[in-house]
This record gives structure tokens, C-alpha cells and sequence, in this order.
């Protein structure tokens, strides 16, 4: 017997910004399927939050593979007899090299994940969100501030964050008939393990290294959250937050 409230399935889920989403979720009363690659990190994560458990269902999953996909989605319906928001976000990047040192296979991977993991995990949202009653949900497809500009050297995570802005907008546009809010949030040194680098120093495109400050994760919870409560009569199309002094604006 599936209690009303609203249904989230988050990619990404074990580490920074997917778990931080998915806490936020769960203090708000969604019930969460939490899903990525590692299942000890998916159930610390259940743990962590302090929500009930009956309102938590994690999945050990790899987007870049159909049956995956599928069973993240079968059994979230199955379990909670809805989805009201997918928030699209697990996602990979590659070496910082030039682009004649890529190897073929880690263009490949970035690709599988970003693009067209993602894709799949739409169509399968989507599509759940068309046929179940009431009709509609949203989807919060995770981008970058790399879909604007790129750092140096990092030719697949900047084109496959280049297609999600695509993916977005045809989103938007074709969820219009079947209540389906699609919006973007693009993300700027979010302090999370993966950013840590940062704090050392990065590369800079004129070629100096820099420290760069980062902000607080919760802030990009907090802000997909905003995304996620309002009416699905109304939408963020592309929301950026970032570390207020980051070398964005003036990249290049």
C-alpha cells in the first residue's frame, strides 16, 4: 500500500552532491531511491540521514547499462507507486590531458556516463512520469558551469555537460504536454571530495596554478530543493550556483 507523498530517484547518490540531495529530500518528507555504483556507500548514506527507512530504497546500479536503468526505475514504482523527480546526476570526468593523449576508452566512459547514462534514466522518468495518475513529475539533470566554459583540459566532462544543456531543453519542450518540468542546475566548486584538488591548486588557462575557493554543498541541496517544491506549472530552466569567487567569469 503506497502512502502519497512525493517520490525522488537520485543518480549519484553515495558521495557529495547526489548524497547531499538526497539527505535534503529525505528531511522533507520525499521517499528516495538512492542509487550508484557502490551499495556500502548508497546504505551509509540511508544511515547517515536519520530517515525512516521505509522511505529509503537503494539500488546498486550503473547507468551506462540498460537492465540497471530499468531496475532502478521497476523497483522504485514497485516500492513507492510513483516518480515525482529525477535528479539526474551521477557523472564522471577523464584525465586533464590534451586531447591526442586521450585515451579512446576513457573518451568512451565519459561519454556512456554522462550522456548517454543520463538519457536513459530521462527516457525511463519520463516515461514513468506520461502514464501514472496524477500525470507529470520534474527532472533536475545536473550540469556545470563547464557547459558555458571549460578548464583546461578537459575536452570529454565539457562536451558531455555541453549535450546535458541539449538534453534539458528537449526535455522542457516535449514534457510541456504531459506536465513535465525539466530545468537544469549548473554546479561551480561545490566542495565535495572530488573538488578537493582545488584547494591545492589548478591549472588556469593561462597557464598559472591557483587555489580556488569552494562553497558549502549544501547550498547546491538546498538550491535543487527549491528547484524540485515549485508547481509544475512553473520551472527553473537553468539555475547557476557557485563559490562566489571561482574563476569563472572572467575564464579564458
Amino acid at each position: 500500500m503506497h502512502i502519497h507523498r512525493k517520490v525522488a530517484v537520485v543518480t549519484g547518490a553515495g558521495t557529495g552532491i547526489g548524497r547531499a540531495v538526497s539527505e535534503i529530500l529525505l528531511r522533507n518528507n520525499y521517499a528516495v531511491t538512492l542509487t550508484g555504483r557502490r551499495q556500502e556507500l548508497l546504505e551509509q548514506a540511508a544511515a547517515d540521514s536519520g530517515a525512516d527507512l521505509e522511505r529509503i530504497c537503494c539500488i546498486r546500479a550503473d547507468i551506462r547499462y540498460e537492465q540497471d536503468v530499468n531496475q532502478i526505475f521497476d523497483d522504485t514504482v514497485e516500492r513507492f507507486g510513483r516518480i515525482d523527480l529525477l535528479f539526474n546526476n551521477a557523472g564522471i570526468g577523464a584525465r586533464a590531458v590534451d586531447i591526442d593523449e586521450l585515451e579512446v576508452d576513457e573518451w568512451r566512459a565519459v561519454l556512456e556516463t554522462n550522456i548517454h547514462g543520463a538519457v536513459m534514466c530521462a527516457r525511463r522518468a519520463f516515461g514513468q512520469m506520461k502514464r501514472q495518475s496524477p500525470m507529470g513529475g520534474r527532472i533536475i539533470n545536473n550540469g556545470s558551469i563547464s557547459a558555458y566554459a571549460p578548464r583546461v583540459n578537459s575536452l570529454p566532462y565539457t562536451v558531455s555537460k555541453h549535450a546535458m544543456s541539449g538534453l534539458t531543453r528537449s526535455l522542457a519542450l516535449d514534457g510541456r504536454a504531459h506536465h513535465i518540468a525539466c530545468g537544469q542546475i549548473d554546479i561551480g566548486n561545490a566542495e565535495t571530495d572530488l573538488t578537493q584538488r582545488m584547494k591545492a591548486g589548478i591549472k588556469q588557462a593561462n597557464g598559472e596554478t591557483l587555489k580556488e575557493p569552494l562553497m558549502d554543498v549544501q547550498h547546491v541541496a538546498s538550491s535543487v530543493m527549491h528547484m524540485a517544491e515549485l508547481p509544475l506549472d512553473t520551472n527553473v530552466l537553468f539555475m547557476n550556483i557557485m563559490a562566489r569567487d571561482m574563476p569563472f567569469v572572467g575564464r579564458g
